[in-house]
């Protein structure tokens, strides 16, 4: 699933009311539940869970 940034905060900023602070300390799921969406309709499977990780690998950060 794609999450539309642009589209979820003009809902969460304009529609819910919501402050930025309280909006980018949503998660994803809290977020939905606010909107109505049921995302519980797409979960994340093993192949996407894999896609993701090779699209964002985890950084080297030299430890």
């Amino acid at each position: 699933m794609t999450l539309e940034w642009r589209a979820l905060q003009r809902v969460g900023l304009s529609d819910l009311r919501l402050s930025p602070e309280v909006f980018w300390n949503l998660t994803p799921f809290e977020l939905s539940l606010l909107l109505g969406l049921d995302l519980a309709a797409s979960p994340l499977t093993f192949d996407r869970f894999s896609a993701l990780t090779r699209e964002f690998p985890d950084a080297d950060l030299g430890g």
